[in-house]
């Protein structure tokens, strides 16, 4: 199989160095995530496009289709058919196989290319080709300026190439082509979308979060930026950094007037982030923010906020709508993590200030001891997000089944998208398919007299929310971890 990739319109339009170093970067990044499913996938290019040679018989289309569509800096990825050229009846015969069922009801055109000497011209191919498929399909007619359909044909020397499905890709710059910076994460609904937005920006994103919730709400913002990465980001290393922030809450709470405590509690991230963002070689900061969507997001308070750090703040979802943010947390993946996460709102006074005053903020954080946010940054802890779901520790051990009793019901813990890649069957236990994020709520409802073993394929996720269901009181619940 071969594949034709094209990048998104902005790349073609830049300079020649900007544009040789971007695709070169396109290339780096599709070639060391191709090569995960596969070392002998070829990848080669252009200055305006990526060529992608999958060996016979692997049985890869779908998985590299499914890997390029989720790759930053790609416009279209077409399928390619390659046949040596015999003759233009040929070539006529090959495009009626290859579309006339996608032809029905429609119109099309025939655009030709052609590279060597040939004793045909690029317009007699494109005339031979649509009267073959005239003839060998339902197709409604020919339409040269604005068809449904375009069949695109190039002739290279003694083959031919004819371009087959074509997939949309996500657009934007490749990662890596735009500096580094820090995404304040907490796994809603906000941060894990402007995550997305700069990595499809080509921006290159490491993790930020302020703990408010303790460690389950850590487990369940680790697994967002897990997902987000290894969706979309993994052709780069990034670090997940948690800084423990419960002290500066209630340093927050103790000393400053409640009506500031949002904005303030923003001002004390920003500062944090600001910092630790030096040591990371980050050039800016990203957060979730839009505005009006609650009081700390007034443009007055924004002012303020970003008044605290030095650092530029980007807010790629500024004038989105919190359903325009929910629609594209579906289409990426993340909507069930918001859905399922807790809220922490400890910070959140009766009467929020909506047009706060920078001095009169100042002089209520004056009040606080800046030891408290001192002690939380030096105490911030650092993972590589490639290791999250492997370092989460889990606050009880549970045992490991690997051949569960007839009675016992397993219940697969992975993502629905994982589930339908590779399903679980087993021949004598019931398969529930209760996806982690939905765990805590479905559990506490299972009859009580039967016992659950948690699955998924590499056996760390189970493990995590086995443990911390036992802490919590399940004591009916062990892993399912088959032998292999």
């Amino acid at each position: 199989m071969k594949l034709l990739i094209r990048p998104a319109p902005e790349v073609a339009i830049k300079s020649k160095p900007v544009r040789q170093q971007q695709m070169r970067q396109l290339r780096q990044n599709i070639r060391k995530l191709l090569a995960r499913l596969d070392q002998e996938i070829r990848v080669d290019g252009s200055w305006d496009r990526v060529d992608v040679d999958v060996p016979d018989g692997r049985s890869l289309a779908g998985p590299v289709i499914d890997e390029l569509v989720r790759i930053p800096g790609i416009s279209t990825i077409q399928e390619i058919g390659v046949f040596p050229f015999v003759d233009l009846d040929d070539v006529g015969e090959k495009a009626v196989q290859a579309y006339a069922e996608r032809l029905k009801g429609k119109t099309f055109a025939v655009r030709a290319r052609r590279h060597g000497d040939h004793d045909f011209r690029s317009i007699d191919l494109e005339r031979s080709v649509g009267a073959a498929l005239l003839q060998g399909s339902d197709a409604k007619g020919v339409d040269l300026k604005s068809p449904d359909l375009e069949v695109r044909i190039e002739v290279k020397d003694d083959s031919y190439h004819i371009a087959h499905r074509r997939h949309e890709g996500l657009g934007g710059y490749p990662l890596g082509t735009v500096e580094t910076v820090m995404t304040l994460i907490s796994g809603g609904y906000d941060s894990s979308v402007a995550a997305y937005l700069m990595m499809r920006r080509g921006i290159r994103s490491h993790y930020l979060f302020f703990n408010l919730g303790g460690a389950a709400h850590e487990v369940g913002v680790r697994q967002v930026a897990h997902y987000l990465w290894e969706r979309y980001g993994s052709s780069h290393n990034v670090k997940f950094i948690s800084v423990p922030f419960e002290g500066v809450v209630a340093e927050i709470m103790r000393s400053v007037n409640h009506r500031h405590w949002g904005v303030v509690l923003k001002r004390m991230m920003l500062k944090a982030a600001a910092e630790i963002a030096r040591d990371y070689n980050a050039s800016g900061l990203v957060m979730g923010d839009a505005v009006a969507q609650v009081s700390s997001q007034t443009l007055t308070n924004l002012n303020v906020v970003d008044r605290a750090s030095d650092e530029v703040v980007l807010r790629p979802l500024i004038a989105m709508d919190k359903q325009e943010i929910i629609r594209i947390a579906k289409d990426i993946g993340t909507e069930p993590f918001a859905r399922n996460m807790p809220e922490y709102c400890g910070v959140i006074s009766s009467k929020p200030v909506t047009r706060a005053r920078l001095h009169r903020v100042e002089e209520e954080e004056a009040n606080m001891d800046p030891a408290a946010l001192a002690d939380a940054i030096a105490n911030r802890t650092d993972t590589m997000v490639s290791q999250l779901l492997d370092s989460t520790q889990t606050p009880e051990e549970v045992e490991l089944i690997q051949t569960p009793s007839v009675d016992d019901v397993i219940i697969d813990v992975r993502h629905p998208s994982e589930e339908e890649r590779s399903p679980l069957t087993l021949t004598n236990n019931d398969v529930l398919k209760i996806p982690f994020y939905e765990l805590n709520q479905q559990v506490a409802e299972l009859p009580g007299n039967r016992q659950y073993l948690l699955y998924c394929d590499r056996g760390t996720m189970s493990r995590m929310h086995a443990g911390h269901l036992k802490a919590e009181g399940h004591g009916n619940i062990k892993v399912y971890a088959p032998a292999v």
